[in-house]
C-alpha cells in the first residue's frame, strides 16, 4: 500500500485546520480588545468580559438556550428512541410512509418550518414564549433522534426481546436490560445532535419566541446591529467551555477514570435532570413571587439596538412596571408576525411601514394630552406625510442617507457628481453599497433624476440598469451594519450609509466627510406607534414621554447616534459631541429629498426581482 510522505500531506491538514480555526482564533483575540473596533486590536483589555457579566439579557438567555437545549434534548430523545422501536416492529407500509414523512423535518427550509410554527401557535391562540420555543425545538430534534437510532435498532436480532422475555424478564427489563444498552450508541448520537441543533438555532427560535423570551442566538444576532464587542466575549466563553469539556473527556480515561459505569451514568443524568427542572422551577416561581403579575407590563418591539438598555432599566424602575421588549430586523419582520397574530402595546417603524399599519387600521391615535413633553419636539419632524398631524405617531429617530468618503482619497472635486461619483471608475473595487432593496433603487432613481417612489416601469428598470452598470464597473460590496466598523478601520473609501450610522463613523474616524447629493436623497423617519392591541394606554403614553424627556432623549442618541427628535438635544448634539459632523444634521427641506411611501404589491414585487437579479452575479 502507497504511502504519502512529504511536506504536503502536512501541508494540506495544516491549512484545513487553519480553515477550520482561524475564525475562532480571531473572535478569542479580538475579546481580549480595548477598543470597540472589531478588525483592529489596540490593546489588552478585559472591559468586554465586565460588560458581559453586567448584561442581564444575556445571563438571560444563557439561561434559555441551556434548559431549552437539555429539556428539548431529554424529550426528542424518549420520544425518539420509542419511535425508532416501535417503527422496527411496524408493517413495512406504515414504516416507510413514516420514515418519508420523517425526513421532511429534516430536509424542509428552517425559514419555512419557523413560519409554520409561529401561524400554528398564533392559530391555537397560544401566547410566545418559552414552551412554544421548547415545543418546536422538540419537533425539529425529534426526526434527527429517529434517523440516529433507527438504524441502530434494525441492526439487532428482532428475537433478543422475545428470548429474553423467554428467560423470564418483564417487557420493561427486556427493554431496558437487552434493547437500550446495544443500541445506545445510536441514542447518545441522537442526544448530541438534539443538542447542538437546539442550542445553536436562530431561524425557528426567532419566529416562536416571545414574550421577552431570547436564547443566545437571538441577543447575538441583535448585537450584530451595532459594532458590540461582548459577542466576541460571550463567543469566547461557549468556545471554552467546550473545549474544557473535550479535553476532560479525553484525559479522564488516561487518568483511570471510568465514565461508563451505567450506575453512575444513571445518577448523573438523573442529577442533572433534576437540576435542569429545579432552575426552571425556581425561576418560574420566582417571577410570580417578585409579584410580576401585580405590576403593569408593556410591550414594545423595536428594531435591534435602537435604544440604550439601560434607559429601559431605568423606565421599569421609575413606573414600578416591567417592559417586554423585543426586537425586529426590518420593518418587513415587524410586519410579518404582526400578521401572524404576535400583539405588543408599542412599535417603533419607520414612515412608510407607519402609512401600511394606518391604512390596514392596525393603530389608535396618541392621546396628545397625555404627552407633557410634546412641546419639546423639533417641528421639523412632525406632520409629515405619512401621518399628517401625527395623529398616530410621536417621531423617535429620524436622519436620511447620504456617501461616507475617505478625504485623504476622495477627490473633493468629485462630490460635485453627486450619487454619479459611485459610478467614477477611479475608485472602482473601493465602495461598499448598502445591502438594501429600497436605498439601492433610490440611489439609480436619484441619480436618473427619478422620483424615489415612482411606480413608472419604465423609469424602474431604467433604475435596474444603471445598478448593474454600477455592479459591472465598480465592483461593489454590499454590505449591512459591518459597514461601520469597516469604515471606522479605513478599508473603503466610499459607502451608502444612514446619517446616523455616518456620524458615529465620523466620530471615530477624523478622515471621513459625509454629504447628501444634489439630486435628492431618502429623507426618513423612525416613529413610535400604539396598536390596536394596547393593554395599557396609560403606560403606554408614559413610556412614549419619557424618552422625550431632555435626559432621557440625550442618553439615547448618544448610544444610537442619530438625530434626536427633541428640539434641545438635537442643537446640544451639534454643539458639543457631534461638532462638525454634517452627518448628524439631516438636510431639511431640500426640493429633492422625499420620504419612502408604502409600495403597492405590485411594484413592491417587481423591485425584489429586478434586486435579485443585480445581487446574482
Amino acid at each position: 500500500m502507497r504511502k504519502y510522505t512529504g511536506i504536503w500531506p502536512k501541508l494540506y491538514v495544516a491549512i484545513c485546520f487553519a480553515f477550520f480555526y482561524l475564525p475562532i482564533l480571531v473572535t478569542v483575540i479580538f475579546s481580549f480588545n480595548s477598543s470597540k473596533s472589531l478588525s483592529r486590536f489596540t490593546g489588552f483589555s478585559l472591559r468586554w468580559y465586565s460588560s458581559l457579566l453586567n448584561n442581564g439579557e444575556v445571563v438571560s438567555a444563557v439561561y434559555v438556550s441551556v434548559t431549552i437545549a437539555i429539556l428539548a434534548t431529554v424529550i426528542s430523545t424518549v420520544l425518539g428512541t420509542m419511535t425508532a422501536i416501535g417503527l422496527s416492529r411496524s408493517r413495512r407500509v406504515l414504516r416507510d410512509a413514516i420514515l418519508s414523512m420523517n425526513d421532511i423535518p429534516i430536509l424542509n427550509p428552517d425559514i419555512v418550518t419557523a413560519i409554520g410554527w409561529m401561524l400554528l401557535f398564533s392559530s391555537l391562540g397560544f401566547q410566545k414564549g418559552y414552551m412554544t420555543m421548547l415545543l418546536s425545538h422538540v419537533a425539529f430534534c425529534t426526526p434527527y433522534v429517529i434517523t440516529s437510532v433507527y438504524p441502530k435498532v434494525r441492526s439487532l436480532d428482532p428475537n433478543l426481546a422475545n428470548a429474553a422475555m423467554d428467560l423470564g424478564a418483564t417487557p420493561y427489563q427486556a427493554l431496558t436490560k437487552i434493547i437500550l444498552p446495544m443500541i445506545r450508541p445510536g441514542i447518545f448520537a441522537g442526544v448530541l445532535l438534539s443538542f447542538t441543533m437546539s442550542f445553536d438555532d436562530f431561524v425557528i427560535s426567532y419566529f416562536v419566541s416571545g414574550n421577552g423570551v431570547k436564547n443566545i442566538s437571538i441577543v447575538v444576532y441583535n448585537m450584530t446591529k451595532r459594532i458590540n464587542p461582548t459577542i466576541n466575549a460571550l463567543s469566547t466563553i461557549v468556545i471554552a467551555v467546550i473545549a474544557v469539556i473535550l479535553i476532560l473527556m479525553n484525559i479522564m480515561p488516561k487518568l483511570g477514570i471510568s465514565i461508563s459505569d451505567r450506575q453512575k451514568n444513571r445518577r448523573v443524568i438523573a442529577v442533572a435532570l433534576v437540576v435542569v427542572l429545579a432552575l426552571v422551577l425556581v425561576s418560574w416561581l420566582g417571577k410570580m413571587s417578585t409579584g410580576q403579575a401585580e405590576k403593569r407590563e408593556l410591550r414594545v418591539y423595536n428594531a435591534g439596538e435602537y435604544v440604550d438598555p439601560e434607559l429601559l432599566t431605568r423606565f421599569e424602575e421609575e413606573y414600578n412596571c416591567t417592559v417586554i421588549y423585543e426586537t425586529f430586523e426590518s420593518n418587513e419582520m415587524m410586519y410579518t408576525k404582526l400578521l401572524a397574530g404576535d400583539k405588543y402595546d408599542l412599535l417603533i417603524p419607520s414612515d412608510y411601514m407607519i402609512e401600511r399599519l394606518i391604512r390596514e387600521d392596525y393603530l389608535q391615535p396618541v392621546d396628545w394630552s397625555l404627552i407633557s413633553n410634546r412641546e419639546a419636539l423639533n417641528p421639523d419632524v412632525l406632520n409629515q406625510a405619512y401621518d399628517p398631524g401625527n395623529v398616530y405617531s410621536v417621531p423617535y429617530f429620524w436622519g436620511n442617507v447620504g456617501i461616507l468618503y475617505d478625504t485623504t482619497v476622495v477627490d473633493e472635486a468629485d462630490l460635485a457628481d453627486g450619487w454619479d461619483l459611485l459610478m467614477n471608475e477611479k475608485y472602482a473595487g473601493n465602495l461598499y453599497m448598502y445591502d438594501s432593496e429600497r436605498d439601492s433603487f433610490m440611489i439609480a432613481l436619484k441619480a436618473l433624476g427619478y422620483s424615489m417612489n415612482t411606480h413608472d416601469e419604465g423609469e424602474i428598470r431604467e433604475a435596474y440598469e444603471w445598478l448593474l452598470r454600477q455592479r459591472d464597473t465598480m465592483n461593489p460590496i454590499y454590505a449591512g451594519d459591518d459597514v461601520i466598523d469597516n469604515m471606522i478601520s479605513g478599508n473603503k473609501a466610499l459607502a451608502v450609509v444612514y446619517s446616523g450610522d455616518g456620524a458615529y463613523i465620523m466620530a471615530e474616524n477624523e478622515d471621513l466627510g459625509y454629504f447628501a447629493p444634489e439630486e435628492g436623497t431618502n429623507l426618513w423617519y423612525d416613529a413610535v406607534v400604539i396598536t390596536k392591541d394596547c393593554q395599557n394606554m396609560e403606560l403606554a403614553h408614559e413610556y412614549i414621554d419619557f424618552f422625550l424627556q431632555e435626559d432621557v432623549a440625550y442618553a439615547n442618541t448618544l448610544y444610537v447616534g442619530y438625530s434626536s427628535p427633541v428640539q434641545s438635544v438635537y442643537e446640544t448634539m451639534q454643539a458639543e459631541d457631534y461638532a462638525g459632523l454634517d452627518a448628524y444634521v439631516p438636510r431639511v427641506g431640500h426640493p429633492g429629498d422625499e420620504v419612502f411611501h408604502y409600495q403597492e404589491t405590485e411594484v413592491k414585487k417587481l423591485f425584489a426581482e429586478l434586486w435579485t437579479k443585480v445581487k446574482a452575479k
